[in-house]
């Protein structure tokens, strides 16, 4: 079924905002009306757009076409109008390395020379894609190695969405022709999560745009519930996603008490644990989520106490909940050690007694820093000594 189509107003302010001068425009990222926009901004009449924003749409994330020329269901010199004033470009693949447990980690140059890395996990069952939302973070998170690069801007939803393009890319898992999606094709990237570099809910509207493009039943066509949110505790956004976006939430908690969370997510000192919770409570009822991921660094002798499990538990109670717990991925300089083994055990165990689901998660991809909290761009990590990151963790 088609979206429903927002009737075009302020044709001009649109189509301007649209196509800006000085070149052809990425419609990489476009939604449907910014699309059919821009399409009657090069002449496509008003009747006939939204006939041209589906076909141009299934080439595009559905059939993986990058070639305007490829696009046979148009007529000739409508391919030459697209290919006049528009083009399909996605973020560049800078460097790929490939971990023993088979993760791949991108390092992608956006526009500006900026770059973000990119990580897939392949699984028996599975294969997750974890996506970027920002150069950097402006969050600080004191265990997060991204959080000791600043923040340089917001990627945009082309960006966001590209990421997942180019790893179909190099996956190889675009339909062929008379190949469908999902269970009649291919489906490497079956589940994407937003737990890169970045917080996502300080770049709402393109985060929003990209994971519509994603979700949309005519492209890449991925569930919202094959696809996790993971914020900090932006708390006035989380309402709004559940709404906008409809995904699965993931709460990057890692605390009990405030004076705990104030050091290791310090968002927390704007928004504080009562708050952040009371926010969670509803949004299940909001997007008919079936419950809310908690995500838990182990930190020895910093949160992984067996009070802190019991303080969990009640934190929790009465929320759909699962409880993800990371064992620390070590990074250099980090100011902070991983649990031991048999202390994130007992941790575990206390919440699988009290009724709640507590994978610990496999790290994946250490070898190449592609773990969780490890993402870092590469020229960043090169411009920092060792002295200099100490220095970023207060050591």
């Amino acid at each position: 079924m088609d979206a429903p189509q927002a009737p075009i107003t302020q044709d001009v302010m649109t189509i301007k905002r649209v196509l800006p001068e000085g070149g052809p425009v990425n419609i990489v990222g476009l939604t449907r009306d910014q699309l059919r926009a821009a399409l009657i901004g090069v002449g496509a009449k008003e009747k006939q757009a939204k006939m041209r924003v589906n076909q141009i749409w299934q080439w595009l994330y559905h059939w993986g076409v990058r070639d305007f020329d490829a696009m046979t269901n148009l007529s000739k010199d409508f391919r030459a109008t697209l290919a006049e004033h528009f083009k399909i470009e996605l973020p560049e693949v800078v460097t790929k390395e490939v971990s023993t447990d088979g993760t791949r980690k991108y390092l992608v140059r956006i526009a500006g020379g900026h770059e973000v890395e990119v990580v897939y996990i392949p699984e028996t069952d599975r294969g997750t894609l974890c996506v970027s939302s920002q150069v950097g973070c402006t969050l600080t998170c004191s265990f997060c190695h991204t959080g000791t690069q600043k923040l340089v801007r917001n990627l945009t939803a082309g960006e966001i969405i590209g990421q997942v393009m180019l790893a179909r890319d190099d996956l190889n898992e675009w339909p062929e022709p008379g190949q469908g999606t999902g269970a009649n094709g291919p489906r490497l990237v079956s589940n994407i999560v937003l737990m890169g570099m970045g917080e996502p809910l300080y770049n709402f509207e393109n985060v929003r745009d990209a994971m519509k493009i994603a979700m949309d039943p005519e492209g890449i066509q991925l569930s919202r519930r094959r696809i996790t949110l993971s914020t900090s505790g932006v708390v006035p956004e989380i309402a709004r996603t559940a709404e906008e976006i409809g995904c699965q939430l993931a709460i990057s908690f890692h605390a009990t008490t405030d004076e705990v969370r104030d050091k290791l997510v310090p968002i927390n000192k704007k928004w504080n644990i009562e708050e952040l919770v009371a926010a969670l409570a509803a949004y299940p009822k909001v997007s008919n989520s079936e419950r809310i991921t908690f995500e838990y660094v182990m930190l020895k002798d910093v949160n992984d106490s067996d009070e802190d499990a019991r303080r969990l538990i009640k934190l929790i109670e009465g929320i759909p909940a699962k409880i993800n717990l990371i064992p620390f991925n070590e990074w250099p300089g980090a100011p902070y050690q991983r649990s031991d083994a048999d202390r994130i055990k007992s941790f575990a165990h206390i919440i699988y007694k009290a009724g709640y689901a507590s994978p610990i998660r496999k790290p994946r991809g250490e070898d190449i820093m592609a773990a969780c909290g490890q993402l870092k761009s590469a020229t960043e990590r090169a411009r920092k000594s060792r002295k200099q990151i100490d220095a970023d963790a207060g050591l």
